[in-house]
């Protein structure tokens, strides 16, 4: 019998059965089950299971949460169940039979503008520091006149300048950072040609090829396409016909149509023709067309789309009923970022600038991220004797002040509830506010408190106007928090008066009791080390949602500088998984601890990876456990971040890292207090 049967016989059951299944995968610590009916799987009962620590749904697959004897699990599973596993990428591929048409449309929007956004919040930060630049008023002191300059009105009332009009070293940095601010969203057309072919798996120079000439400074500029007469438009003539020489800076559907066209373009042809031949003409065949279409079809219907949603969407803020339209649009921005809905914000935000130079609607999404911060500070001030949640809770405050909510919502507000609904109503009070006293921005990406950088100080109530919309995305949130918790209202799991008895005997509320003292018993230090050369970084900073929100357990990540991989910790070698790319360690003080090499490496099927050590090996942090290709890894697409994960998180009792920087393998940077 195997050391899982019985687990897995009931999770079989539990998921609906053999014929429920699709599909079924493993990555280091999770199955990863396509259903074919979801609503069957019982994910109450499944909880119960004892080797289960948590589940979740995600791009259509129901992922099960086992830890890092995942492989052991599976083997038992598909002993019980008769199934035989699909790679993650066939996984991936049958889970779509569980999305309909909107999620799928939803998912290619969320690849697309992903590897987009460091571009378009450093082009946020520099278009918001210019704001300030060209924006804040500065009093001219001085006499009446300075070298010749007038300091002061006939009447003597001063005259305000801006920080460029009286200093010429800012004006030199402003008119320097035009040219990296402008460029990412006057190109964006380029970045967003290049992503669609990136992520349909075509020849990404001909989507860069093509972007360019949607913006090519031969065409006349979309910004002064309104200026312009009709007879002074430049065009290219074709004898018998006529097409206009407009450029799509900054314009967002057009760029789509035309990618897309290119993509299929090329799908269609390369079958189609010998390969002895196919480099020429693929792309001729490809690219030429795209490219007509683009100036003379799917650019202007794209344009007119566009500027469509904008003025719909401008004309519902700036109503009789904006207000209504700016609360709703204010409270439901949370929920829409759990869907995935929120990356189609992007592509109007980015209309709307075009359109219109501003946009109302981005202050509205940097007031839910503070928002939804501020009912995390609430519940760290509720749950402030808790040590273990605070780990958690105040660096995902911190990062939704910054403008990345997804820790704050996934890890906090929503196990919960009440603070996320909190944090809703905070948000739609302050959105309405925000609207109605006319705020807007000139650029997007840059969320959070650092959002006030992107806002327009001369439009409507300028920055004063957002700066009390801030306080009250602070204020609303945390108050209805704490006043939620105190009257039970939308709270389930964390009532107030709910009582343990301490093995002391004492009766205490059970939020006032530290996690990390619940259980007094004798404990143990375990010293923590580097796995690598390179930087420490904090687990919540890793990319993958089940690490950096914690699931697994809580530790930290190594980012490497060199292929050598060793132990973090003194112990024994329990489990060396099938794949190569981790490592599970037991400690004498019963750490169990994974190493786990790069992230998503589990596709890579060992290929980068020499494990160095077997099971029943000790190990000390001077072992070599393993060398990871970097380059290999990198090539594949993965990012290679050594991650160290203490997964029997019941018998941690406090975990503090202090080595988070510049580091060399084989350091101290924390240590584990055992129960």
């Amino acid at each position: 019998m195997g050391k899982y049967q019985a687990d897995a016989e009931k999770l079989l059951e539990l998921v609906g059965g053999k014929e429920n299944i699709a599909a079924v995968t493993h990555c280091a610590t999770r199955m990863r089950f396509v259903l074919n009916d979801p609503s069957k799987a019982d994910e109450k009962s499944i909880e119960d299971i004892s080797s289960v620590k948590g589940m979740f749904t995600n791009a259509g697959q129901f992922q099960v949460i086992i830890g890092n004897d995942v492989s052991t699990f599976y083997n038992d599973f598909t002993a019980v169940s008769g199934i035989e596993g699909v790679s993650k990428e066939q996984g991936k591929a049958l889970a779509k039979q569980n999305q309909n048409m909107l999620q799928r449309v939803i998912a290619v929007l969320a690849e697309i503008f992903t590897p987009l956004l460091p571009a378009i919040i450093v082009g946020g930060l520099i278009l918001g520091f210019r704001n300030l630049l060209e924006g804040v008023q500065i009093e001219a002191l001085g006499q009446k006149i300075v070298d010749g300059v007038a300091m002061t009105n006939a009447d003597g009332t001063p005259i305000y300048q801006t920080i460029v009009d009286v200093s010429q070293f800012w004006s030199g940095v402003n008119h320097f950072l035009w040219l990296p601010g402008e460029a990412i969203f006057h190109f964006l057309p380029v970045g967003i040609t290049w992503s669609i072919t990136r992520k349909m798996g075509t020849t990404q120079i001909l989507g860069i090829v093509l972007g360019i000439t949607l913006v090519s400074p031969q065409l006349l500029n979309a910004y002064a396409v309104n200026g312009t007469a009709a007879a002074d438009i430049p065009f290219w003539d074709f004898g018998f016909a006529q097409v206009n020489m407009i450029g799509y800076q900054a314009q967002v559907i057009p760029a789509m149509l035309a990618a897309f066209t290119l993509v299929y373009l090329e799908k269609f042809f390369r079958p189609r023709i010998p390969e002895a031949v196919s480099m020429i003409f693929v792309p001729l065949f490809s690219l030429l067309p795209a490219i007509f279409f683009a100036h003379t079809i799917l650019g202007p219907i794209g344009w007119k789309i566009g500027t469509g949603i904008s003025y719909i969407v401008n004309a519902g803020l700036e109503s009789p009923i904006s207000w209504l339209f700016s609360a709703i649009f204010g409270a439901v921005y949370a929920p829409l970022v759990i869907t995935g809905l929120h990356h189609t914000t992007l592509a109007i935000d980015s209309q709307l600038i075009a359109d219109f130079g501003t946009t109302n609607l981005w202050p509205m999404i940097a007031l839910s991220n503070i928002a939804q911060g501020a009912a995390v500070f609430a519940v760290l001030f509720l749950h402030r004797k808790d040590t273990k949640e605070k780990e958690i809770s105040l660096p995902s405050g911190i990062s939704s002040w910054l403008g990345v909510t997804e820790p704050a919502m996934f890890g906090i507000n929503l196990k919960y509830v009440y603070p996320f609904v909190a944090a809703m109503i905070g948000s739609g009070i302050a959105g309405m506010f925000s609207n109605i006293m006319g705020v807007r921005a000139n650029a997007i990406g840059v969320g959070g408190l650092p959002g006030i950088l992107a806002i327009n100080g001369n439009i409507g109530g300028g920055w004063f106007a957002f700066t009390i919309a801030m306080i009250i995305a602070i204020v609303v949130p945390f108050v209805l928090t704490i006043f939620f918790r105190q009257q039970g209202i939308f709270n389930k799991i964390d009532r107030v008066g709910a009582q343990v008895v301490t093995p002391d005997g004492a009766v205490v509320d059970a939020p006032e009791i530290s996690s990390a003292n619940t259980l007094p018993t004798e404990s143990t230090t375990e010293e923590l080390f580097a796995t690598a050369n390179g930087t420490v970084v904090a687990i919540t900073e890793v990319s993958d949602p089940v690490f950096s929100q914690k699931m697994m357990g809580d530790g930290y990540a190594v980012r490497p500088t060199d292929n050598h991989v060793y132990s973090p910790v003194y112990g024994t070698v329990t489990s060396v998984f099938d794949t190569k790319h981790a490592i599970g360690i037991l400690t004498p003080g019963g750490a169990e601890v994974l190493v786990h090499m790069g992230l998503d490496t589990v596709e890579l099927k060992g290929a980068p990876f020499n494990v160095k050590v077997k099971a029943g090996d000790s190990v000390t942090p001077e072992t070599e456990i393993a060398e990871m290709d970097l380059d290999a890894v990198t090539a594949a697409g993965k990012q290679t971040d050594i991650l160290t994960v203490l997964t029997n998180a019941e018998k941690v009792a406090n975990l503090e890292i202090t080595g988070l920087g510049e580091t060399t393998a084989g350091k101290v940077i924390g240590q584990a207090e055992m129960k």
